[in-house]
């Protein structure tokens, strides 16, 4: 595998970061190609050198960070939900930037679906409906209650500013998944 240019690395995280600025300023739909260029100071040709337009830059932003969020889970899955947790919580912090403007932004509501989908997705595993307390219950249901609480956590938390550090959220939504789950 060729190595990357460290040029278009911090071309591309400008340009990342120029759209992410711009969107927790303005609606998605108002902000223009030139908008980003001169925000991450590149010219337009280096924007489309990467991405064929604003949309595909928007896609390949929330498809890196579900990425992560996946990469994450295959080693902290294994872990105790509190410890699973804070890595999880301590990456959201790290990416304050990206996840309060896509969880609250209007322009991009695909993030919360495609957030909630990897959570489904990822929790689906976790339950059993076949024992103990949760014996009866529609595994369906469970794992949407579960995402969705988890989104909802995550967002207020974002939306407030982080009031609390990540390892006390993390401890909290934790022993609630066990209890849960």
């Amino acid at each position: 595998m060729s190595k990357v240019d460290r040029r278009i690395i911090k071309s591309q995280e400008a340009i990342k970061k120029a759209v992410l600025e711009l969107m927790s300023e303005k609606s998605f739909d108002e902000i223009t190609i030139q908008d980003i260029a001169d925000r991450a100071n590149v010219n337009r040709g280096t924007i489309y050198l990467h991405y064929l337009d604003k949309f595909d830059l928007l896609d390949k932003l929330m498809e890196e960070h579900i990425n992560n969020l996946r990469e994450a889970c295959e080693w902290a899955c294994d872990m105790e939900w509190v410890d699973a947790t804070i890595v999880f919580f301590e990456y959201f912090e790290s990416n304050y930037l990206f996840f309060s403007t896509m969880l609250a932004s209007k322009g991009a509501p695909s993030f919360r679906s495609k957030f909630l989908d990897f959570l489904i997705d990822e929790f689906k595993d976790e339950v059993d409906t076949t024992t103990g307390k949760n014996d009866g219950l529609s595994k369906d249901v469970m794992v949407k209650f579960v995402g969705n609480a988890y989104v909802g956590v995550v967002e207020s938390w974002l939306k407030d500013g982080m009031p609390s550090p990540p390892n006390l959220m993390a401890e909290q939504v934790g022993i609630l998944l066990e209890r849960i789950l």
